[in-house]
């Protein structure tokens, strides 16, 4: 790599560290306001290094050129391991000071990283057996980095940094987001900043109308419509065993799924604008299809009102990446293990919170296998063109799109069995099957954070290791992974 090009993403990853100086000050109010004085310092620490590498990364080369896209997609690879590495101090320095074990698994550094890497990617898995008796700092730090993360540490810090040769577009798109409201990058994510934080307020106070305690529904409305899953309970929102906090979960689930800019036009044009996107309506389509065949699934153990009712939660935990449960999935038929990690594999929408390969994405597949089709059956001068959306593409148009679609689906699923053997490579046989396996690492890449059991503080430091980097592939969309991977081994 030239100076030059060193220059310009070592002048991005020190803005990204400001990022978490600013999240750890903003949570030093939460440690005084519970008087929890053991972790004033530890956040004080981690926001004195954050300065510190912004200092040092920042200033020196404040003057480098203007990001380019190469730099950007490096920049986003980079930025997502450092920002998780500056976020696991707090946990591990508070878990330090509480003296570690399997109450406060964050001493182990690994543990703490694992944490802040699925926090900050919304995915969810958890090193915490006992949330509920973690201080209410760590409780706050662990939702915050989810509600952060949901959105994008990249685009906050689009939304409050400015500076000489930042590119908000290049930056913009490589942290894997392309939807636009507004045709300045800047003015989009400051409303996805609006319409996240008020979707945030409103889950609240819905959840807190369930009868749920203030700072509960305070934490599940911010990992909740992020898409993230973390809760305060080790079994999560199945601790509350109510139908209203499931619906209002469901619902602010969904709100996370579905595309920004669906939503502002939704302010805009009302409802009927969930029918007109074709993305919203086929995820919806996928959503009620999907209940009701997990719902048959689970239907010879249970009681048919229960059997639907446990479907539809974790259905749409699954599709949505969130990570909430209600049940021990462990306890799933592998038929159910396997449609959940369909579930997750597919997940939400293209431009909102939720993971997985897209709605979108799985949409320009089959368009591109109905069109290819089409053409084998045509005369050879035929021109065939494609339709989605009430929109027409022509063939260069659908050969491009459905190559894009393809070459992504097929790396995620390269990684995503390559992760499952590896996975599988560190337990005996017969501790957990083969589906066991691909859930877990399906969970992991598509940033979903349910889990049946092998996610746990005590597992091999390699395995914590592996799902981490999944976290990261996953939140990343895989290509600027590649694009580290390559200058790292070819050093461009």
């Amino acid at each position: 790599m030239r100076s030059s090009d060193l220059a310009i993403v070592l002048r991005n990853l020190g803005l990204l560290s400001l990022v978490v100086a600013f999240m750890a000050a903003g949570s030093l109010p939460v440690a005084i306001f519970f008087g929890e004085s053991f972790a004033f310092w530890p956040l004080v620490l981690t926001v004195l290094t954050a300065l510190a590498l912004w200092a040092g990364l920042y200033w020196p080369f404040r003057g480098a050129g203007e990001t380019q896209l190469w730099h950007g997609l490096l920049v986003a690879g980079f930025g997502w391991l450092l920002v998780a590495t500056l976020g696991a101090l707090p946990l591990f320095l508070i878990s330090h000071k509480l003296g570690g074990g399997l109450l406060y698994p964050y001493a182990d550094f690994t543990s703490a990283f694992f944490e802040s890497v699925s926090g900050f990617t919304g995915t969810g898995l958890t090193m915490a057996l006992r949330p509920d008796l973690l201080p209410k700092t760590l409780q706050w730090w662990r939702s915050f980095t989810e509600w952060i993360g949901g959105m994008g540490v990249i685009v906050l810090m689009i939304t409050i940094l400015t500076g000489p040769g930042l590119s908000a577009a290049t930056l913009y798109f490589a942290e894997a987001r392309t939807e636009k409201i507004h045709p300045s990058v800047r003015s989009t994510v400051r409303t996805m900043w609006w319409i996240f934080g008020l979707y945030t307020v409103l889950s609240a106070l819905a959840f807190a109308s369930t009868g749920m305690p203030p700072w509960e529904a305070l934490n599940h409305a911010m990992t909740g419509v992020a898409t993230g899953g973390f809760s305060l309970w080790p079994d999560s929102l199945g601790r509350y065993r109510s139908v209203a906090v499931e619906v209002v979960a469901i619902l602010s689930m969904v709100v996370g799924a579905v595309s920004f800019v669906v939503h502002y036009r939704l302010f805009q044009e009302g409802p009927k604008i969930l029918w007109r996107d074709v993305q919203t309506r086929w995820f919806l389509y996928l959503l009620l299809c999907g209940i009701g065949i997990l719902g048959l699934v689970l239907w010879p153990g249970l009681r048919p009102s229960s059997a639907f009712r446990v479907s539809a939660f974790q259905f749409v935990s699954a599709m949505t990446c969130t990570g909430f449960q209600t049940v021990d999935l462990s306890k799933f038929s592998e038929a159910g293990k396997f449609l959940l990690t369909m579930a997750m594999i597919v997940g939400g929408a293209a431009g909102s919170t939720a993971g997985g390969i897209k709605v979108m994405r799985l949409l320009l597949l089959v368009q591109g296998v109905t069109w290819q089709i089409k053409r084998l059956l045509a005369p050879p001068d035929a021109v065939i063109t494609s339709r989605l959306g009430g929109e027409r593409y022509s063939p260069e148009e659908v050969f491009r799109r459905m190559s894009q679609a393809a070459a992504l689906f097929f790396l995620w699923l390269v990684f995503l069995f390559l992760g499952t053997f590896l996975l599988a490579q560190f337990y005996p046989a017969g501790k957990f099957t083969l589906a066991d396996f691909l859930f877990e690492v399906a969970s992991a890449q598509s940033n979903v954070g349910l889990s049946v059991g092998i996610t746990h503080p005590e597992m091999p430091t390699l395995a914590k290791l592996l799902l981490s980097f999944h976290m990261w592939l996953g939140r990343l969309e895989i290509i600027p992974v590649l694009v580290l991977l390559r200058t790292i081994l070819r050093r461009r």
